[in-house]
């Protein structure tokens, strides 16, 4: 059924190698979301990103990966909006091509924001290798990974031209004789989900919805946790039923309030969509486009430096009262 691709190795004991290397040990892995895309995000490797949609987005850690100009990294676009926007903003000439291969189930939109002009002309200008799933699919080949597993069969997909141009493979079922389709376990080289919570060995509490997270922290053989703030470890050892991503799974820890701006953060902030739409009206123009990522972007050493800019503690503490007003 396929002559496509896919970019991640699905090879379960390939994947065994690294995380045999993971620490399991309680030490302290707070980092600065800096040091650790630095340490942790290499040049070719395939990143995953949590959240969904502008839900819960670990915006510090794109916004880094784009200012130490990472490059070729291949991605699953898994509802991928604000983050894939922002990822985009690195393939600009000058900037060299941070996104070279995507997965792609739901990438250009903003939902009912609009489309990114940017992200659109990046996918449309031939320079990035895609291979095209649907949503459910993606969150199976993470399934498939955090299972130990090179694959796992649905019927997803089948007879569509999403299955088609994927790297999807149809199989025959052993004891049925069902058709069925393979979809490849994602095994991500590195990944970095936002947090309501964690403490500074990196057992993480996720409110609501975590979507395919669970599954994505388990699959990833380096993962950076970004959080809303930092709780003693005693808090998490009174209540280990509200950890959703435990210790030996993650690598760095990084205090981010507000990490999930412009996105929102479930009970904690509503998105800014003023200023999601300030980036969908610049992105019209190329020219304007860069002048603004110069400003918002390059020209900021951290994130906190780009909250301010973007209106500070001010505009924080609105849309705070915008998530319980609503």
């Amino acid at each position: 059924m396929s002559g496509h691709s896919f970019f991640a190795d699905p090879h379960p004991d390939h994947a065994r190698d690294a995380f045999r290397h993971k620490q399991r040990a309680l030490t302290n892995k707070v980092a600065t979301v800096a040091e650790s895309v630095k340490k942790l995000v290499a040049d070719g490797d395939y990143l995953a990103i949590g959240g969904f949609g502008t839900n819960r987005i670990p915006t510090a850690v794109c916004h880094e990966i784009v200012r130490q100009k990472k490059q070729n990294l291949s991605f699953a676009g898994h509802t991928a909006t604000h983050d894939f926007q922002l990822l985009c903003a690195g393939n600009l000439t000058d900037r060299g091509q941070t996104l070279a291969k995507v997965d792609s189930a739901y990438v250009v939109g903003l939902e009912a924001r609009g489309l990114s002009p940017h992200a659109r002309r990046v996918m449309e200008s031939g320079t990035v290798e895609v291979s095209e799933w649907s949503n459910y699919a993606l969150a199976v080949r993470f399934r498939a990974a955090a299972m130990g597993v090179p694959y796992l069969p649905v019927r997803s997909m089948m007879g569509t031209d999403t299955g088609k141009y994927s790297g999807a493979q149809e199989i025959t079922c052993p004891y049925t004789g069902v058709k069925l389709l393979a979809l490849p376990a994602i095994y991500p080289d590195v990944a970095a989900i936002h947090v309501h919570e964690a403490d500074v060995y990196g057992n993480a509490r996720i409110r609501g919805t975590n979507v395919a997270d669970n599954d994505v922290a388990r699959a990833a053989k380096k993962l950076i946790i970004t959080c809303e703030r930092l709780i003693p470890h005693e808090e998490i050892r009174r209540e280990p039923d509200r950890t959703s991503i435990p210790y030996y799974c993650v690598d760095a820890v990084c205090e981010v309030p507000y990490g999930s701006y412009p996105g929102n953060m479930p009970y904690e902030y509503f998105s800014d969509e003023d200023h999601l739409k300030l980036w969908l009206k610049q992105e019209e123009d190329p020219v304007q486009y860069r002048q603004f990522l110069t400003e918002a972007l390059w020209n900021h050493s951290d994130f906190n430096a780009y909250l301010n800019w973007a209106g500070g503690l001010k505009r924080m503490q609105e849309l705070r009262q915008q998530e319980f007003l609503i």
